[in-house]
């Protein structure tokens, strides 16, 4: 296959290293593009007012990984790289493997994901990856899921271009209890602001928090009691696979807001 590779933690991330070079050695045609600094939590982000630059880099990857350091964001990476940098469109967007888990609600402001989204845009099948801890360097057993997932969809292809986002337990494989396909949970932050000052006298602000996993879990959206939300699974050491789209349209709300406005709703002039 085909594979374009990208991630937000940077060009000379362990996890994207892993990937790529374990798919390529498993005889995919990988080409990796991705930021040249780290780029976390950028969201879906593009760079619109400022030139974007791409450089070849070598020895990083395994030599038959063709490799691009892009000074955008993560979707500016898939960007560029479906429309200038490859010579024909990819048969899979791979992102990550993340350091740090994207569970939940952290899709909204994940670089990796966006830049798997990017890809679905495009009307490519794409997987975003993440490994569900900061501390923990073992994204091999990631990066062989994703190589075992590759060659069961070159068998049983997608019926149409989706984002997987999948989370891999930061536990060794022997640990890992399963693959479960997912819903969406709900992860909340306890998020505070710490005051600084810094050597000039001005003050800034530094983002913090912690996260608030045992929180009440959203709505099924139509899906059997039997779906576990990805947040609940991975507690269990389930490697979560959770089908997502780019159309963010909440179905229950479309019939509540009708009913709520009525056939009399008018602006006034």
């Amino acid at each position: 296959m085909r594979l374009l590779i990208a991630n937000d933690d940077g060009i000379f991330a362990q996890g994207i290293r892993t990937l790529a070079n374990t798919l390529a050695q498993a005889g995919h045609e990988v080409t990796v593009v991705c930021p040249d600094r780290e780029r976390s939590a950028t969201g879906h982000g593009l760079t619109l007012h400022d030139p974007i630059r791409a450089e070849l880099v070598t020895g990083i990857f395994d030599p038959q990984v063709k490799s691009w350091s892009c000074s955008g964001t993560p979707s500016d990476c898939v960007k560029l790289a479906l429309g200038a940098l490859l010579p024909e469109p990819p048969d899979f967007v791979l992102s990550g493997i993340n350091h740090g888990a994207n569970l939940g609600t952290d899709i909204l402001y994940s670089g990796t994901v966006s830049a798997a989204m990017e890809g679905a845009i495009e009307g490519i099948p794409s997987l975003a990856l993440s490994l569900t801890s900061f501390s923990s360097r073992e994204f091999q057993v990631g990066a062989d899921f994703a190589c075992q997932l590759l060659t069961r969809f070159a068998k049983n292809p997608l019926p149409e271009p989706i984002l997987l986002n999948i989370n891999i337990p930061a536990v060794p494989a022997a640990e890992i209890a399963g693959v479960l396909v997912t819903r969406q949970g709900l992860r909340r932050y306890f998020d505070t602001f710490q005051t600084r000052v810094d050597p000039r006298g001005k003050t800034y602000y530094w983002l913090s928090g912690e996260v608030l996993q045992e929180i009440e879990q959203p709505a099924h959206l139509n899906l059997p009691d039997s779906v576990e939300t990805d947040v609940q699974a991975i507690q269990r050491n389930y490697i979560t696979i959770v089908p997502l789209h780019f159309n963010l349209t909440y179905p229950p709300g479309v019939q509540d807001l009708q009913d709520c406005l009525g056939d009399a709703f008018a602006i006034e002039k």
